[in-house]
């Protein structure tokens, strides 16, 4: 397992669905804690109700078939699929359209999906997700951008409250994909996954989702920051080193 989880973690995420497919026909008594810790770029299904999209992943999935946030049924249909208490749904359908004009503001369109539930412990667990296509044209696509995606995947744990305070445990994934394509650069492709993790304290005086959107908010700008560093920073030094622009070459020719 730890050496499954390690290749997971060098692998792609345009080839992690190949990759886990493999792992799971090589180590099939391992199936259930791979399948719970790996993430796979997020996939999308229509509510034929609602005629909304929605995000799909481990949280809101019950044998094949996953629930949707916006009519609260399963697709497939399936008939014993377990539902949120009436306070929980509550909750989720006020977080999905928070959610949403937030992913407007943030990324310019996409899709969002947020999921609550309580676990064995009565403790109330969320999952906020966002998928971003940056290769469709209402999705704010730019430049020389041929194909490009953004997985977010926010879980939060909330603590029993104590004196009007809780604990908050965020884990957040975000897994980048991107292809730029030009007649003078040629064809470019930066892809890779950043996981990071939070545990705040906070009043619950202003709601559970007042704290977890300012959590969410906080560490996104945390996790930009260090792609842009990590990976697109790495990626300017390396180029610019093998391939400098002309000026830099005339500078270091030695004068004759």
């Amino acid at each position: 397992m730890e050496a499954a989880m390690d290749l997971m973690r060098r692998v792609s995420p345009n080839h992690s669905e190949a990759a886990l497919s493999a792992l799971l026909s090589l180590l099939p008594t391992h199936s259930s804690p791979l399948l719970s810790q790996v993430d796979q770029p997020l996939q999308v299904m229509v509510d034929t109700e609602s005629g909304k999209e929605f995000v799909l992943c481990e949280y809101n999935r019950d044998a094949d078939s996953y629930r949707s946030p916006w009519s609260n049924k399963y697709y497939p249909p399936l008939e014993d699929g377990p539902l949120p208490s009436e306070d929980m749904r509550k909750l989720e359908v006020e977080a999905n359209d928070i959610f949403a004009i937030y992913r407007d503001q943030y990324y310019e369109g996409g899709i969002s999906s947020v999921y609550m539930w309580e676990d064995d412990n009565g403790v109330l667990v969320s999952c906020f997700l966002i998928k971003k296509d940056g290769t469709k044209p209402g999705f704010g696509r730019r430049g020389y951008l041929q194909e490009g995606s953004w997985d977010a995947v926010h879980l939060i744990e909330v603590g029993q409250e104590e004196n009007g305070m809780a604990q908050y445990c965020l884990t957040s994934t975000v897994m980048l994909s991107l292809t730029t394509k030009d007649k003078l650069s040629g064809t470019f492709n930066l892809s890779g996954s950043i996981r990071r993790q939070m545990k705040l304290d906070l009043s619950v005086a202003d709601g559970h989702l007042c704290n977890m959107g300012k959590m969410i908010e906080e560490m996104e700008g945390k996790l930009r920051n260090s792609l842009d560093q990590v990976y697109f920073g790495k990626t300017r030094e390396m180029v610019c080193m093998l391939r400098p622009p002309p000026e830099v070459l005339q500078a270091r020719m030695p004068d004759i």
